[in-house]
């Protein structure tokens, strides 16, 4: 069996020992071009940061299950391309009905889950009808548009909905849409039954998951007999292993690092909406003083945690540029600690002490950095790193911090600035009202552009309200060895797509 691994593998030990040499490398450097054809046995080993905590696809947030499940081992009546496009998946084709309430999709045909059954049109309903009724299921919230889902017959599948609504067929593609074997009892946390490319072959905490390519697909077979996601949360170790030989692909790789792998890897770097921001607990005192909360973010200074950070844009908003309704909105804040120690003083937040939560996946620079331009204005900011299982169930579930910083990788969430219980929900009940009408205006609306409109309208009204610093987007830096192609390079902490992924011998 060939590994795009075992063809480099000498050539990395070689460069490994000069790795720290090609820091200064400028990129003109390309890797060797692979010989001969792609490989229907190779494995490929992809290095990753961040592992699911569980694999119920249904009942554990975080973008790390989307990214290794969906469209690899779970399908949904529609997909999503690297490029955020909505595109046939279990579905072949569907209709629109004029006053966009109804959508009619016509099912592909020859689909069976990864444990022989056949897909039916019965098992779509009750997949749709289980998210949309359980309120402890993701994309719960989401799928309370639907009014209705029926089967016509066995080949159709008829959705209906209360209102028109711009996000659904997008929400399809996430989490929410994902289609399930209604008679199946498999214990989703630790197993799955997909209708993928890709079936799980096995699942070792805290290291790796393991699919292998499944051979009764309906669609195209995978490119390789086998994908293994290595979880490396080092960033530096992470490298290391791309330097050695290990991993044959890396994601997020830090910008920083970048340069020790140009020559070994082909570098990309592509956009993403991942959002990397501070967000404040309106709930706790003195960040329910809105003064307060807009002293801390004009104490940071962007252009000095970009040219840290390396690859990415400023975001003032919570709407980054490749979702619909971003606008720059670099105009409604400015880096100015003079103001900030001004406000402090106005609202009686002399010697203020706070506590940032923040998962220890991350680099400590982004702490670093905050603790100074805070201390600057007269804030001492205490760090807390915790587990990210840890954050998910202290500061996502149940809203007990201050300050955390995060990064929310998820495309079209402005959804979570309508929920009233969401762990940064805005605290003025007027200004919340306003964000909610405003976003149901917007997915009301049938045309894109309008819908556009009134959700940029909806981010300047959250943003005034200083629930959170968006500190930046960050750019997607992927490296792929020699032999690997069709390797998506957008997104990829989303969605991760590698049925098409192939290696040559």
């Amino acid at each position: 069996m060939a590994t795009s691994s075992s063809l480099r593998r000498a050539a990395a030990a070689v460069l490994a020992v000069g790795a720290l040499a090609l820091a200064g490398c400028t990129g003109e450097a390309s890797p060797a071009e692979p010989a001969g054809a792609p490989d229907a046995d190779a494995s490929l080993t992809i290095g990753l940061v961040l592992e699911p905590t569980n694999l119920d696809i249904r009942h554990t947030s975080g973008a790390a299950l989307e990214q290794a499940l969906i469209e690899n081992v779970y399908e949904g009546l529609v997909a999503r391309s690297e490029d955020g496009d909505v595109e046939p998946a279990l579905a072949s084709e569907w209709q629109v009905s004029d006053d966009g309430r109804t959508y009619t999709f016509a099912l592909q045909q020859g689909v069976t889950f990864h444990d022989g059954s056949a897909l039916t049109a019965d098992d779509v309903v009750a997949s749709l009808d289980e998210t949309r009724s359980d309120d402890s299921t993701i994309g719960y919230p989401d799928l309370q548009v639907i009014e209705s889902v029926t089967a016509p017959d066995d080949a159709t599948v008829e959705v209906t909905l209360a209102e028109a609504n711009q996000n659904f067929l997008f929400t399809l593609t996430g989490p929410a849409g994902v289609i399930l074997d209604s008679d199946d009892d498999t214990d989703l946390a630790t197993d799955a039954n997909g209708t993928g490319p890709f079936r799980l072959a096995r699942w070792q905490q805290g290291d790796s998951i393991t699919l292998e390519r499944n051979d009764e697909y309906w669609g195209d077979p995978a490119g390789v007999r086998e994908v293994v996601l290595s979880y490396i949360p080092e960033a530096t170790a992470l490298v290391g292993a791309g330097l050695d030989g290990s991993v044959d692909v890396i994601t997020g790789v830090e910008s920083d690092l970048a340069p020790q792998l140009e020559g070994t890897f082909e570098v990309t770097e592509g956009e993403t909406t991942d959002k990397f921001i501070l967000a404040f607990n309106e709930q706790a005192e003195p960040l329910d003083d809105i003064r307060v909360r807009e002293a801390l973010r004009l104490a940071i200074d962007h252009d000095a945690i970009l040219e840290r950070v390396g690859a990415g844009e400023e975001l003032f908003g919570p709407i980054p540029p490749l979702d619909p309704g971003y606008e720059d909105l670099s105009d409604t804040l400015s880096y100015d600690p003079e103001r900030a120690r001004e406000l402090l003083a106005e609202a009686g937040a002399d010697d203020l002490t706070l506590t940032m939560t923040v998962s220890n996946t991350y680099p400590t620079y982004f702490s670093t950095l905050l603790v100074s331009m805070f201390d600057d204005i007269g804030v001492t900011l205490e760090v807390e790193p915790v587990e990210f299982s840890t954050w998910l169930n202290d500061v996502y579930a149940n809203r007990d911090y201050e300050l955390s910083f995060v990064n929310h990788v998820e495309p079209r969430d402005f959804i979570s600035w309508t929920n009233p219980d969401y762990y940064y929900a805005l605290a003025d009940d007027e200004a919340f009202a306003e964000v909610q009408s405003l976003y149901a205006d917007a997915m009301r609306e049938t045309d894109p552009e309008a819908s556009a409109d009134l959700l940029a309208e909806a981010a300047r009204v959250v943003a005034a309200q200083h629930p959170a610093d968006w500190l930046f987007t960050r750019s997607d830096i992927v490296a792929i060895a020699p032999g690997v192609e069709n390797f998506p390079i957008s997104s990829t902490s989303t969605r991760l797509d590698v049925a098409d992924v192939t290696v040559a011998r």
